[in-house]
């Protein structure tokens, strides 16, 4: 999450209709975003892309699956829900301090 662009790809792809409706290849909301498209929206190279969209898939804030030559990108909301909600009350003042 110290990540500018982690941070983007995961604004992205809370609205994948507004942001990658020109998606043609599998509607990008059932089924996610193609990881080209996410390297174009950031103006970065498919590597570098594929390195942030990993650790986030390594976080669990993201799955991504293949079909036919393409890497597709889903948030998973419950994962994402779940982290704010520890970050919550790790950062609350009634946290103990270790």
């Amino acid at each position: 999450m110290a990540s500018e662009q982690r941070l983007l790809i995961l604004r992205l792809l809370a609205a994948p209709e507004d942001h990658f409706g020109h998606q043609w290849s599998a509607d990008p909301v059932a089924f996610g975003v193609c990881m080209t498209l996410i390297a174009e929206a950031l103006k970065i190279a498919q590597p570098t892309a594929s390195r942030h969209i990993d650790i986030l898939r390594q976080a669990g804030f993201i799955s991504v699956r293949r079909h036919l030559k393409w890497s597709y990108c889903k948030r998973d909301e419950a994962a994402i829900g779940e982290y704010l909600t520890w970050l919550g009350r790790e950062i609350s003042a009634a946290a103990p301090v270790r």
